[in-house]
């Protein structure tokens, strides 16, 4: 049933409904109706390997849980809407460290080949994670299949994966922005700052992209940490990289990080992109991995626990 559903998705407009309809009615029988504690809990026993503590949390992962659901605020939408933060930055830092915009829309009917600029570039939507496409040449892309999945993306709430709230309202939209090269062709490291009290806690690195992919997490002061962050079954073996070199914008990574925390003042993410020294945004998360990744060892996920405060 399932291969013959997804078949179905590109092969015409009904198709492609009857598609969608069917998965959204297995999940919410599955999941969708369940309460937001109750989900969490759930999902959290699965990723995490024991039980979720919202009266009393003690883990990161177990405190970024309970941010969830006390820690909900009119502004965290508009910094978890990857459009609508890129005027929140502007109005707290400026627009010289935006990735450049080249589109947006809220029509699939314009998604296509006329509207896309002359250079690479990434086409994302606004309201979830892990929805894009990296386009190199306009000319090498099935524009009607990539139309059915951005139909997929602006037709799906992401608040319901990990009940996430702030992305429960964004009004979906696609957009497109420059695609990021440094000199010698390859996609900058990702750097995911997080902050805790205002302050950086660890910097947790993405590098070689697309060859590699490797992972490595530093503290502010480019020290090494020994711990990993990734989903409970996976091999981090292969996964975790050698040091690098600390950024050229380390400095103004930490300093721009540090004021987006005045706002998030128990814990926040905020991603960026040294493209040769020249540092970019990437984007706000406020919960990394929906807080079911799991630390390794479990201890460092109890100290940096320990660091938030709730109330």
């Amino acid at each position: 049933m399932k291969k013959i559903l997804n078949k179905l998705k590109y092969k015409t407009l009904i198709g492609f409904y009857i598609y969608f309809y069917a998965y959204r009615v297995v999940r919410y029988l599955k999941y969708d109706r369940l309460s937001d504690e109750d989900y969490l809990k759930m999902k959290f026993k699965r990723k995490q390997g024991y039980t979720l503590d919202l009266n009393s949390p003690v883990t990161l992962n177990e405190k970024i849980q309970w941010l969830k659901i006390h820690d909900r605020k009119e502004f965290h939408t508009i910094c978890a809407d990857k459009y609508q933060a890129r005027f929140y930055l502007e109005n707290k830092v400026g627009n010289q460290y935006l990735i450049p915009l080249a589109f947006e829309t809220r029509k699939i009917s314009d998604v296509k080949k006329e509207n896309m600029p002359d250079y690479p570039f990434v086409l994302k939507a606004n309201h979830d994670a892990g929805n894009y496409r990296i386009i190199r040449d306009v000319n090498k892309v099935d524009w009607k299949k990539l139309r059915y999945d951005c139909r997929e993306w602006l037709m799906t709430n992401y608040y319901y994966a990990d009940r996430e709230w702030q992305y429960k309202n964004i009004e979906p939209r696609i957009i497109v922005e420059r695609l990021l090269l440094c000199e010698n062709g390859k996609i900058p490291n990702d750097y995911k700052v997080h902050c805790i009290n205002g302050k950086v806690a660890f910097i947790y690195v993405s590098y070689d992209r697309e060859e590699k992919n490797k992972r490595y997490i530093y503290d502010s002061s480019w020290q090494p940490l020994d711990f990993t962050w990734a989903e409970r079954n996976k091999d981090v073996s292969t996964i975790k990289g050698e040091e690098i070199e600390p950024p050229k914008s380390l400095q103004e990574m930490i300093r721009l990080a540090e004021i987006v925390a005045i706002d998030f003042p128990k814990y926040i993410r905020v991603d960026f992109y040294d493209v040769d020294g020249k540092l970019y945004f990437g984007e706000i998360t406020q919960h990394h991995g929906g807080g079911f990744d799991q630390i390794k060892p479990y201890e460092v996920d109890v100290n940096f626990g320990n660091m938030i405060t709730l109330i």
